[in-house]
């Protein structure tokens, strides 16, 4: 790994810096500084065509979120620039302002748009493409005017009666301001960002936005690839929240119902999610359910495609001479210690295995830093459990080291897409349990007919259920044909179907298509693994 770089823009001399770029990667929370799945995505992508330069704009949260990079940048990342949301930057003077009138009227019609279920294709993007230009810093829509001005009070108050039901106007003031806040700073970033032949964002949100401004500013094609419905994400991240509040008093509750302020994010972020789908000239999910997600949430149909995740096969075959022949009785879970990953499940579930096999093991193999509260409770319930000893907290693993040595993978996530895990896992010759998400059933019983005939590379259980985990993994272990089977099925299932020269095929083909419109040179691609293609 190359020395670490800074996440901050005061070392701007740490970042590469270019005056332009062939692709900007839009990344929200993800590469270079956040480890995981979708990260390293992002790496395999950027490393497999070495003759494109690439730009990354990296959107996070809060400067001490984050740590130094994950990840060493590729020669061929020319440009990198920081930008973080929730931090304090340069407001405009306090000072009375009047606010125009007709521009608040044009923002209020813009956020009917999204009340209403029956608006037309396009609508949202023209009427975006008419206030945009209205924020730009001394327009009549700028963040002085939203901030400051007497127009901005009266549109807060009047969607305040209008629509909140929730009594504190003070908190969905605040609410509505530091919702808000950052499109001001997506839309500077859009002003000054280096010139790009095509944006490519790896999620709906702020990077979403921040590419629907970019394609509507430059006029260049935008790419947006999924890997999890972030609206999705989103809505479990806000459901867990403890810091929105809910001010209605007992006899206001409705268990049914969620709270206001809750509701309204959920709302926000759909919204952003409808503004990008509409900018987005090709919509990439990883799997047909999310697909059909995508469509439901506002994305036109005819602009979907399905390209799933690809593993470097070579490298990863390899691994399985490597490995014993009795599989260890060891239970993996690769990935971060965060909720969304629910490692408590998998703790619970390994008291019940090592019940049934004493020579069991359950290693969690990942980085603890992102949520050190919820790491520090799963390391309390394997202490409470008596698993001090057989569940092992490994941090960051490399996968060509961990693979060899253990039994099986396990997931326990209560959301997922299509996890490069199960596959990379699998091409090592390493069956899996897990949870009924995402495209995991597919992948671990088969798509289509012919896909399902390769037989299970598992077993898939529900979402928070630790004995039927336990039980799925000891039945595996237990029984050495039926592993055996699943190992099988889970090879040739990985080399017909989720190779990474097929992945970059698909990407080539639209990077290829986007990079030849007109105002962009002309540049073919090459095959990474055949530069003759």
């Amino acid at each position: 790994m190359n020395a670490p770089l800074s996440a901050s823009q005061a070392a701007p001399a740490a970042l590469p810096t270019a005056s332009d770029c062939d692709v900007m990667l839009l990344l929200e929370g993800t590469f270079p500084y956040v480890s995981g799945g979708v990260s390293s995505w992002v790496n395999q992508i950027i490393r497999g065509f070495p003759e494109i330069r690439f730009g990354i704009c990296f959107i996070g949260s809060r400067r001490e979120d984050y740590g130094p990079p994950k990840y060493a940048l590729p020669p061929n990342v020319v440009h990198v620039e920081v930008h973080y949301m929730h931090e304090r930057h340069n407001v405009p003077m306090v000072k009375p302002r009047r606010g125009d009138r007709k521009a608040f009227a044009q923002m209020e019609a813009f956020h009917e748009l999204f009340r209403s279920p029956g608006s037309q294709a396009g609508q949202l993007s023209a009427s975006l493409e008419a206030l945009v230009p209205l924020m730009q810093d001394g327009k009549a829509m700028d963040e002085a005017a939203f901030l400051y001005s007497e127009g901005a009070w009266e549109y807060i108050t009047r969607q305040y009666r209008a629509f909140c039901t929730d009594p504190s106007f003070v908190d969905y003031f605040w609410t509505v301001r530091i919702m808000h806040a950052p499109v001001w700073l997506l839309a500077r970033i859009a002003s000054r960002l280096i010139p790009a032949r095509c944006y490519h964002s790896i999620s709906t949100g702020y990077a979403g936005l921040l590419g629907a401004l970019l394609k509507q500013q430059t006029g260049r094609p935008l790419l947006l690839s999924e890997h999890g419905i972030y609206t999705k994400e989103r809505k479990i991240d806000l459901f867990q929240s403890q810091w929105i509040r809910d001010n209605r008093s007992v006899f206001e509750k409705d268990a049914s119902q969620i709270s206001y302020f809750r509701d309204l994010w959920i709302r926000f972020f759909e919204a952003l999610g409808r503004i990008c789908y509409e900018a987005s000239d090709d919509i990439v999910a990883l799997y047909e359910t999310n697909r059909l997600r995508q469509i439901k949430d506002g994305a036109p149909a005819e602009r979907t495609r399905n390209i799933p995740n690809g593993i470097d096969l070579p490298r990863l075959s390899a691994l399985r001479p490597l490995r014993p022949e009795t599989p260890p009785p060891v239970l993996c879970l690769i990935g971060r210690v965060v909720p969304i990953k629910d490692v408590k499940t998998f703790i619970r579930a390994m008291r019940t295995v090592v019940n049934l096999l004493p020579d069991a093991e359950g290693w969690i193999a990942g980085p603890e830093d992102e949520d050190q509260g919820y790491a520090q409770e799963c390391r309390n319930i394997a202490e409470g459990l008596g698993l001090q000893d057989k569940v092992k907290f490994l941090g960051f693993q490399k996968i060509d080291e961990l693979m060899p040595k253990i039994g099986l993978v396990v997931l326990s996530s209560i959301s997922e897409a299509l996890p490069l895990v199960l596959l990379e896992g699998f091409a090592a010759g390493v069956p899996a349990v897990t949870t009924d998400v995402g495209s995991c059933r597919q992948l671990v019983y088969g798509l289509d007919e012919a896909d399902q005939a390769l037989g299970a590379a598992g077993e898939v259980v529900g979402i928070a259920e630790p004995v039927l985990l336990a039980q799925a993994a000891v039945n595996l272990l237990g029984d050495l044909p039926r592993w055996h089977a699943a190992q099988a099925a889970g090879i040739t299932r990985v080399e017909r179907y989720y190779t990474q020269e097929r992945m970059f095929g698909e990407y080539r083909s639209l990077y290829q298509q986007s990079l030849q419109q007109p105002g962009a040179p002309a540049q073919a691609l090459r095959c990474p693994m055949h530069p003759q293609r």
